[in-house]
């Protein structure tokens, strides 16, 4: 869209639910719009008119990727939302500068060369997604949440990452929204009055659901049945003139069903539910479709039944509300309890001596472990490692990790060592890009925020909100998540850590509100989250083509992965000796791409 002074065009991407807000104080400011329409585009243009892009961005509240043309000063600007929920990338194509919302827009360029950032892959590998500011490839990179870049003429795409504050050549990013700025600043006006915050957080977070509430086409909400899902919609309940649709996904598994919960918390408000029951074969038969939706290698395999919800809403919603945001923000996993307990009994002992110990566990045969414990977890459970496994990865702790920060990148770590799988092992900044930026000051000084913040600045963005975004916008629909709304991280920020984590129970202050509005007993309960017995079919229904993809022969030709490593990690697997499913299927999630990309 071009401007009214016909100076900018405007690709945009995205919602900005503050729009009519930001036309009232245009309107009030003397800019005086000549409004010829009632699209939130329209409004960006005359705010980026009156105000230039940063400060319009730093008053919009939504989510979006955007690349704005300055026709006079020949210029091009890039943006994306604060939090990461929408997707930007750009780079080199030959000797074009390019950019777009997905991989394959930039892949489709005719000099695009298509070469694996080894980097990348190695970060891939230990986390199981590629995190900013890099992708898959050689010279082509994710904008970073909550920045904008500009690029003048002829601008040179730097071999390595161009961060925030940084110039190359035509080329500079900057940050017009800073996380480690909002939790410093939270945490220098904490809220030390409970009832007051409480108050104060359920009234924030209403008027976030309200606004992204409004739309012109059908609108529901996705309901697992726990805290963040169920409190998202009982203010949407409560701010609806009718039935808010909700949806929920149902596995034949028993011990992985939560269906059951969600009917029971949308009876109780009132909701009109719709259950998506998925078979065990439905959602393997899904895996190819699925795969093929994600640019770059990615292997959270709740993917597949987040896309088999979107497909099955798509035809009665367009927009579908989310509690995505809940856990990062008002500290709900289970790392942020369990990272410090375990850190303040191991940083006393020297390190040589916890390696010793370390080395020592991991030599106990698995089997030994399940033999005295009894191999199978709690029927409660299902996710719950045998004892075997446990007491290995927590022998590999002792003898790897010299930090908390080790501590924490091995909870959220697939393969603890990526270098082994990797055929040509080299000096790949693993986990270290992460800790690139300058932290927040309080996270300093409390384990808790540092991982909450670094959660929420790496995994949130390029796993949760990529993993929604791509499975949504496959099947044309739009996922909106109130909990990410600026005013709610904000407030969220000025929350002690006490009323985020409470003893072991975490996002205490949503629990809290949630109690004003749905019985405890029906929320209070183990989540299991989108969870699919992958372990098990990778052994049965799935071994064949696992097998197949993860080949010697195949690895060989494809000169990536190193095959013994692989073959001796999938036969320990296959034989039920060790429970490998987070690595394995990591490594699977790379091969499918690897087929159709390499």
């Amino acid at each position: 869209m071009p401007s009214a002074d016909g100076r900018y065009v405007l690709a945009f991407n995205g919602e900005i639910y503050n729009h009519l807000d930001l036309r009232e104080e245009l309107t009030r400011g003397g800019a005086d719009p000549a409004w010829r329409g009632h699209s939130d585009t329209e409004t960006l243009l005359a705010g980026i008119m009156h105000w230039g892009l940063a400060h319009t961005l730093r008053k919009c509240r939504g989510m979006f990727a955007l690349a704005l043309w300055d026709r006079r000063e020949r210029r091009l600007q890039l943006a994306r939302d604060r939090l990461g929920e929408k997707p930007l990338y750009f780079g080199a194509a030959g000797d074009s500068f390019v950019f777009g919302s997905e991989l394959k827009a930039i892949t489709a360029h005719p000099e695009f060369t298509g070469r694996l950032c080894r980097s990348a892959l190695a970060n891939y590998l230990r986390f199981g997604y590629v995190p900013s500011p890099r992708s898959i490839w050689e010279r082509i990179y994710k904008l970073e949440p909550g920045c904008l870049l500009t690029s003048g003429p002829d601008p040179v795409v730097p071999a390595e990452p161009l961060r925030p504050g940084e110039r190359h050549q035509g080329l500079s990013i900057e940050r017009y929204w800073s996380l480690a700025e909002v939790t410093d600043a939270g945490a220098a006006s904490p809220l030390r009055d409970e009832p007051a915050a409480l108050d104060r957080l359920e009234a924030t977070l209403e008027d976030a659901v309200r606004r992204q509430m409004l739309s012109d086409v059908p609108l529901g909400a996705f309901l697992s049945g726990g805290i963040d899902s169920s409190l998202i919609v009982a203010l949407m309940q409560r701010n609806s003139g009718a039935r808010v649709k909700t949806f929920t996904v149902g596995f034949e598994e028993r011990e992985f069903d939560e269906s059951a919960h969600a009917a029971a918390v949308a009876r109780h408000l009132g909701t009109e539910h719709s259950e998506i029951r998925i078979t065990a074969a439905e959602a393997r038969a899904a895996i190819p479709r699925v795969t093929a939706i994600f640019d770059e290698p990615f292997a959270d395999a709740s993917q597949i039944p987040t896309f088999l919800i979107c497909q099955a809403a798509r035809p009665q919603v367009a927009v579908a509300l989310t509690g995505d945001g809940g856990d990062e923000i008002f500290g709900g996993y289970t790392r942020y309890q369990r990272v410090p307990s375990l850190w303040s009994r191991l940083e006393g002992i020297p390190f040589p001596a916890r390696r010793g110990l370390g080395a020592a566990l991991s030599a106990v045969p698995p089997a030994w472990w399940d033999a005295v414990s009894g191999a199978r977890p709690p029927r409660h459970k299902p996710r719950l490692p045998a004892m075997g496994d446990r007491m290995q990865r927590f022998g590999g702790r002792l003898a790897s990790v010299r930090s908390l920060d080790d501590l924490y990148f091995s909870f959220v770590s697939a393969l603890a060592r990526p270098d082994a799988f990797l055929a040509v092992p080299g000096n790949q900044p693993v986990a270290a890009e992460m800790l690139a930026d300058p932290l927040p000051r309080a996270a300093a000084e409390d384990a808790v925020v540092r991982m909450m913040y670094l959660d929420a600045f790496t995994y949130m963005p390029d796993d949760i909100l990529c993993k929604v975004d791509r499975c949504a916008m496959s099947v044309s629909l739009e996922t909106r998540a109130p909990l990410l709304d600026p005013m709610v991280v904000e407030l969220a920020a000025q929350l002690p850590v006490a009323m985020k984590l409470r003893g072991t129970q975490g996002k205490w202050a949503l629990r809290q509100i949630l109690d004003r509005h749905v019985p405890r007993a029906l929320i209070d309960r183990p989540k299991l989250g989108f969870f699919l017995p992958i372990g098990q079919w990778l052994r049965g229904p799935l071994r064949d083509w696992a097998e197949a993809l993860l080949a010697p022969s195949r690895l060989a030709i494809q000169g990536v992965l190193a095959p013994v490593s692989v073959a001796r990690l999938w036969q320990e697997h296959v034989s039920g000796r060790r429970d490998h499913t987070l690595q394995v299927w990591t490594l699977l999630m790379f091969q499918v791409w690897a087929e159709g990309n390499l």
